[in-house]
C-alpha cells in the first residue's frame, strides 16, 4: 500500500490553496457578513479549470479523478465553505446527471458551459414536504404535445438564482404506471415561463452561497429534456447522491482542517499565566486529539475516493466519510472555538463563522441519521 499522493494530486492541492489564500481568505468575512455571492471567485476558478474538474475533457472539463476533485473541494473549505459549496453543487449534483445521464446532444448543448465555469447548474430534489424521504415528491411533469408541464415546489436549492445559472434538473412524478408513482428526472432551463425563483434564503450559515425555494406554474420544458429513461429519476438521483456525499464528506475534512489551523495558531499567540495557551496540557491534548481525528477522516474521504475512481463500490466508504467529517467537524469547530475563548464567540473572528457553517454538513446531502441507515443496509442489517 502506498499513502503518497501522486505528483499530479499534490499540484492540485498547492494550486488550490494558494488561490484560496490568496483570493478567498482575504474577503471570506466580507461575503459572509454581505451575503454576497461571490462572482469574482467563481471565475477565478473557472480560469484555473475547477468548475469542471471530474467532466470529460471532449465536454470542456479537466477530465480529473475523484480524488484530485475531493482534494480541490477539500482546500476550498479550509478557506471559505461558501465557495466550497458552490463549486460541489455545482459538479457533483448540477453537472455530474447530465455526465452521467445524459444523451450525446444533451451533454454537448449543457456541458461546455458548466464545466468551463461560465454558467453553474443545480439539482432539484428536495420539496417543502420531502427531504429526506426522496420519494415523497409532489412536483407532477404531464406530457403535452411536445413539451413536459411542470407544476410544483423545490425547496432549499444551491446555484439555482445567480445571474450565471443555467438550469436545474428536477425530480418529478411523470406518472403512475401499475399504481405506483413513475419518478422522471427533467432539465428545467433558467428563464422557462412559469420558473420562478424565490429570493435568496437567509441562513446561518454558507452566507455567501446561493439557496433559493423554486416553483415551477405549468412550466412548459421540451420532451427532449428528460434525462435519462423516463421513470429512472429517483434512481439515478440517489446515484448522484452517492458521489455527492463524497464532494461533502470533503467539505466536513477541509472544515475541520481549516478550524484546527486556526485553534493552533491562535493557541501559539494567545498568552496566560507568562506562556502561550499551547503549552497547557488542557490545550495540547485538544489539539493534539482533533489532528488524530482529522487524520483518520482524509483517510476515510480519500479511500472513498479511490474506490470510485477504481470502478469499485464505495456506496458504504462515501456514506462512513460524509458520517465522520460531519460528526467530526462538529466536534473539531466547537473545540476551536473554545480555544479561543471570548473572542471566538466574536465575528471578527474567522472561527466564528467556520461554526456557523459547520452544522448544515449535518443535515444536508442525507442527515447522519440517514448516513446511518444506508450503512446499515449496506452491512445487511
Amino acid at each position: 500500500m502506498n499513502f503518497d499522493l501522486a505528483p499530479e494530486h499534490e499540484l492540485i492541492r498547492e494550486t488550490v490553496r494558494a488561490y484560496a489564500l490568496d483570493h478567498i481568505r482575504p474577503i471570506a468575512e466580507e461575503i459572509d457578513r454581505e451575503g454576497r455571492f461571490p462572482y469574482e471567485i467563481v471565475a477565478g476558478l473557472a480560469e484555473l479549470g475547477l468548475m469542471g474538474i471530474p467532466v470529460p475533457e471532449e465536454y470542456g472539463g479537466a477530465g480529473a479523478d475523484t480524488l484530485s476533485y475531493a482534494i480541490a473541494i477539500e482546500e476550498l473549505t479550509r478557506v471559505d465553505s461558501s465557495v466550497g459549496v458552490t463549486v460541489a453543487a455545482h459538479t457533483s449534483l448540477g453537472t455530474m446527471p447530465i455526465v452521467l445521464f445524459g444523451n450525446d446532444e444533451q451533454r454537448r448543448r449543457w456541458l461546455p458551459d458548466l464545466a468551463s465555469g461560465r454558467r453553474l447548474a443545480a439539482f432539484g430534489l428536495t420539496e417543502p414536504g420531502a427531504g429526506s424521504d426522496a420519494a415523497a415528491v409532489r412536483t407532477t411533469a404531464r406530457p403535452d404535445g411536445e413539451s413536459w408541464i411542470v407544476s410544483g415546489s423545490k425547496m432549499f436549492i444551491t446555484n439555482a438564482g445567480t445571474d450565471i445559472s443555467a438550469c436545474v434538473t428536477i425530480t418529478a412524478a411523470t406518472g403512475e404506471p401499475d399504481g405506483e408513482l413513475e419518478i422522471s428526472n427533467i432539465v428545467v432551463p433558467n428563464g422557462t415561463p412559469g420558473y420562478e425563483i424565490s429570493e435568496p434564503l437567509k441562513k446561518m450559515g454558507w452566507r455567501a452561497s446561493d439557496t433559493r425555494g423554486l416553483s415551477f406554474r405549468d412550466c412548459a420544458v421540451p420532451r427532449e429534456n428528460l434525462l435519462g429513461p423516463r421513470g429512472r429519476g429517483l434512481a439515478q438521483f440517489l446515484e448522484i447522491l452517492d458521489g455527492g456525499r463524497i464532494s461533502i464528506a470533503a467539505m466536513g475534512l477541509g472544515l475541520a482542517q481549516g478550524a484546527y489551523d486556526l485553534a493552533a495558531a491562535y493557541a501559539q499567540e494567545r498568552e496566560a499565566f507568562g506562556r502561550p495557551i499551547s503549552s497547557f496540557q488542557a490545550i495540547r491534548f485538544k489539539l493534539a486529539d482533533m489532528a488524530t481525528e482529522i487524520a483518520a477522516a482524509r483517510a476515510l474521504v480519500y479511500q472513498a475516493a479511490w474506490l470510485k475512481d477504481q470502478g469499485r463500490p464505495f456506496g458504504l466508504e462515501a456514506a462512513q466519510a460524509k458520517l465522520y467529517t460531519g460528526e467530526l467537524s462538529h466536534r473539531v469547530a466547537n473545540e476551536a472555538l473554545q480555544i479561543h475563548g471570548g473572542y471566538g464567540f466574536m465575528d471578527e473572528y474567522a472561527i466564528s463563522r467556520l461554526y456557523r457553517d459547520q452544522k448544515v454538513l449535518e443535515i444536508g446531502e442525507g442527515t447522519n441519521e440517514v448516513q446511518r441507515i444506508l450503512i446499515a443496509r449496506h452491512l445487511g442489517l
